[in-house]
């Protein structure tokens, strides 16, 4: 009897242990699960300016891809060229998406902005629209050309009408900070207008204001006009005015934003720049 109660005793003991040790792991197991749980779920979040109608579309494609990575895209529209920069300056953003190089180049000259640039994403080439006439060769002596009055837009457009035999510019010049000033030849006697806003140039278009109007593709796009089908002539592939991701200095190895860049140059996303704009906008890679 003796023997019987030691070992039932003995057994109770050790089923007692065996549940401490049990009850004592158990915890630990779901430390484990937790903190697996807070790594999956763990996010950055990533605000970026972009000009609404183009820049900002091709974020929202980038999106998913990005949320899978653990970053959390969130894209702030912007109508003009001046809020995007100053807005990254402050830190409301942490990159923005809407401008060339050598725009970008030129606010840092001007402003003092300490701001890099992350990587280019697309070209945007840029067009000249006419109601009234077909081709550049029909533009009459004295045609009134209408142009942005962003200094960085004027060289550019000025390169271009040099490309199409328009004007000719001064030997030697660094032809994207070309000014009127710099015509050295103008067979047409044309009339650069170059007093307009670059938000204003799709208006100007549409009421049929001067005889032609020089407009950035963005601008374009986002009042349904197709630079391919309505411009009279069209920037080259060849251009250097790369849109690019800006942010400021101290961010450049920011993980994020290295990833938002690789995104943007995916396939898949190089593949939806085409087919949405059908050429009018020209995805690049470095």
């Amino acid at each position: 009897m003796k023997k019987l109660l030691s070992f039932l005793l003995l057994s109770v003991v050790v089923l007692a242990l065996a549940a401490c040790g049990s009850s004592e792991e158990e915890p630990a197991t779901n430390a484990s699960t937790d903190d697996e749980k807070t790594e999956e779920t763990e996010t950055t979040t990533l605000t970026v300016g972009a000009s609404n109608g183009l820049h900002d579309l091709i974020l929202e494609q980038a999106k998913p891809l990005l949320a899978e990575q653990g970053v959390d895209l969130v894209i702030e529209p912007y109508q003009d060229y001046v809020m995007p920069n100053q807005d990254l300056d402050s830190g409301e953003l942490d990159a923005n998406y809407f401008q060339h190089i050598p725009y970008l180049e030129n606010e840092i000259a001007e402003k003092g902005y300490d701001f890099v640039n992350a990587g280019g994403i697309h070209i945007e080439p840029i067009g000249i629209y006419s109601q009234k006439y077909k081709s550049l060769d029909e533009l009459p002596d004295g045609a009134t050309i209408i142009i942005s009055n962003s200094v960085t837009d004027q060289g550019r457009i000025l390169s271009m009408l040099e490309v199409e035999g328009l004007i000719k510019l001064k030997d030697g010049i660094d032809k994207t900070a070309a000014t009127l000033d710099d015509i050295v030849e103008n067979p047409k006697n044309l009339v650069i207008d170059a007093s307009s806003a670059p938000e204003m140039l799709v208006t100007y278009y549409e009421e049929g204001e001067g005889d032609a109007v020089v407009i950035n593709s963005n601008f374009a796009i986002d009042a349904s006009i197709n630079p391919l089908e309505d411009s009279i002539a069209i920037e080259g592939s060849e251009s250097p005015y790369v849109n690019v991701i800006a942010v400021r200095s101290e961010d450049k190895d920011n993980e994020a934003i290295k990833k938002l860049v690789d995104v943007l140059r995916t396939k898949e996303i190089q593949d939806f720049i085409i087919e949405e704009w059908g050429g009018a906008v020209v995805p690049v890679s470095e």
